[in-house]
């Protein structure tokens, strides 16, 4: 399933105004109960998804529409083993989202009010039985194939045509049934020679603009039949970034776990946060620094990306120029990093961290 464009019937909205406020409000969109729309013809159930995807009392010409000005942030609630729902970091979500929108010269949302609106929109939907229910079958794969509730919240300008900023953002949230991201199997990558993110530009910041080269790259490196792209950083060409839409780590023959450091070109991870926060509990060395893309090539013996989508999803293999690279699949370090990660999330392993956050 992945990722699917049927939002869940109730949905955030927030305004900013010139009296410094944001006005808040929850809506409500056409729906039935769960059972009735799982009965729907195809093409009626299409039309009911389609139909909570639009709101026309928004302008449809502003810097977001016609610049890409603007920002996101995801995250999930995940149905949890012993019964209600709970969202990973969302915390730390707000913080970022706040970052984001000062980034780009918004009113920033305050993380407060990030946090409550997504736990009281969450509840609702869940009322209305608008929820996956959690399944023990999951266990038996670290989770890989589990379900939960993907949560969108991002901004939306006002209208505007000229190159300029947004003053009077609206703040929107979203909820949408997710599954896993990424295939099970064989998992290749190729380095793009297209730059995603230039320094003193927008690439830690989780800007909307950031994401249309990594959707190129990506969909290049498909049709040569690779799942994931990997960038090299703007200035020599040689360093290892990202995948098209995660963070990265190797695991080295030396026994240490490397990544990227983070920079104005790469995003903070909120799943690469806590991986290294897991990896470090293992008594695993976890370096954060520049990393030579010959040097994975000789010294690497796993590779997994992460994120919210990708948890941490091993890769098979990288290619470069005329070179190529493989790695464990699954790979040791990896596989447990992912099921301790996956059980904490979904409630199978205690939370000694307070990552969770019970919402329903």
């Amino acid at each position: 399933m992945a990722f699917t464009l049927n939002c869940y019937p109730i949905s955030y909205r927030a305004q900013y105004s010139e009296s410094g406020k944001w006005t808040e409000e929850f809506l409500e969109k056409l729906h039935k109960t769960p059972e009735e729309e799982n009965q729907l013809l195809p093409a009626d159930a299409a039309d009911l998804a389609n139909s909570r995807n639009f709101y026309s009392d928004m302008p449809l010409v502003n810097y977001t529409t016609q610049y890409g000005l603007g920002c996101f942030e995801g995250l999930k609630a995940l149905p949890q083993k012993n019964g209600g729902y709970a969202m990973f970091r969302p915390n730390d979500n707000g913080r970022r989202f706040h970052d984001s929108m000062k980034g780009l010269y918004m009113p920033p949302f305050p993380p407060e009010t990030f946090l409550k609106a997504l736990t009281e929109m969450v509840r609702r939907n869940v009322e209305l039985g608008f929820c996956p229910v959690y399944k023990t079958e999951w266990e038996k794969n670290s989770f890989v194939s589990a379900d939960s509730i993907y949560l969108r919240p991002f901004t939306y300008a006002e209208g505007g045509i000229g190159v300029n900023l947004s003053r009077k953002p609206w703040v929107m949230m979203i909820a949408t049934p997710v599954s896993s991201y990424f295939a099970e199997g064989k998992s290749d990558a190729l380095v793009t020679d297209r730059i995603r993110a230039n320094p003193k530009g927008t690439g830690w910041i989780k800007a909307n603009s950031n994401y249309v080269i990594a959707a190129l790259a990506k969909h290049e490196a498909m049709e040569q039949g690779y799942m994931e792209c990997i960038f090299l950083d703007a200035e020599n060409h040689k360093y290892i970034e990202e995948g098209s839409s995660c963070n990265i780590f190797f695991y080295l023959k030396s026994g240490e776990l490397i990544t990227p450091e983070l920079g104005d070109t790469i995003l903070p991870g909120i799943t690469r946060l806590s991986l290294i926060e897991l990896a470090r509990d293992m008594g695993i060395k976890v370096t954060e620094r520049k990393i030579p893309i010959e040097e994975i090539f000789s010294e690497a013996k796993e590779c997994f990306v992460s994120g919210t989508a990708a948890g941490a999803t091993p890769l098979s293999s990288i290619t470069w120029k005329d070179k190529k690279v493989s790695f464990d699949n699954p790979g040791e370090l990896g596989s447990e990093l992912q099921k301790t990660l996956k059980g904490i999330q979904y409630g199978l392993l205690p939370d000694t961290k307070d990552w969770l956050w019970p919402v329903a």
